[in-house]
């Protein structure tokens, strides 16, 4: 088991990591704004996924295969720039609003399948999208495998359930944030559907911010 004062130095660490802007935090509020917070909360779990996914890569010695070999490092980090851009631009285009998450029936309306439908491909696609933006992004495969061994002590006990444990840790908290970031932003998604120039200026400002990200990966 981890001491509890490393688990909280950790969990510090954790804190400012996902308090900082990214792609991650940028899809999480455009979706939540633009779609609705069930959409956010499904883009939260592809990201979830997507963590999950990493912890376990770092585990398995994946993250030094991508240290050694820059050839498939680059090959993930161009992928996952021309995915954020292809998102950032689809976001510009985006005219208006989608309908809420729900259908077109209102609150009192009795769903039937051709409404629901096009619910779930709007919860499907935000859940792909939050999975694709962390998972072709190999910076998040490093963190994890720089910061996780950190908190490693192999005199706490057997090594892979302390990876589990801080892997667990690592989502939970991920998802805190995440789930937060939506709630949030679909607050005031009512507020800006009502202000036309301000629905404008956020869907420039989100599309600009992920091409941004995916230029800065490509470039580093």
């Amino acid at each position: 088991m981890i001491s509890v004062h490393l688990l909280v130095v950790y969990i510090v660490a954790l804190l400012v990591v996902y308090a900082m802007p990214g792609p991650d935090m940028a899809l999480i509020l455009q979706t939540s704004i633009g779609r609705g917070v069930r959409s956010g909360f499904a883009a939260a779990c592809g990201l979830g996924v997507a963590r999950a996914t990493h912890v376990t890569l770092s585990a398995c010695g994946v993250a030094a295969l991508l240290r050694n070999a820059p050839w498939l490092y680059d090959v993930v980090r161009y992928g996952g720039a021309v995915y954020l851009a292809w998102v950032g631009i689809q976001i510009f285009r985006s005219p208006v609003f989608a309908l809420p998450d729900g259908g077109a029936g209102g609150a009192g309306a009795n769903p039937s399948k051709p409404a629901l439908e096009p619910a779930l491909h709007r919860l499907r696609a935000a859940f792909v999208k939050g999975l694709l933006t962390n998972l072709l992004n190999p910076k998040a495969l490093l963190f994890c495998s720089v910061l996780l061994p950190q908190f490693v002590r192999p005199e706490a006990g057997p090594v892979a359930l302390q990876m589990i444990e801080l892997g667990g840790v690592l989502l939970a908290v991920g998802l805190c944030f995440d789930l937060t970031y939506a709630v949030g932003a679909a607050r005031i998604a009512g507020w800006m559907r009502a202000h036309p120039l301000a629905q404008t200026l956020q869907r420039w400002t989100f599309s600009a911010a992920l091409i941004g990200f995916a230029l800065r990966l490509s470039l580093d």
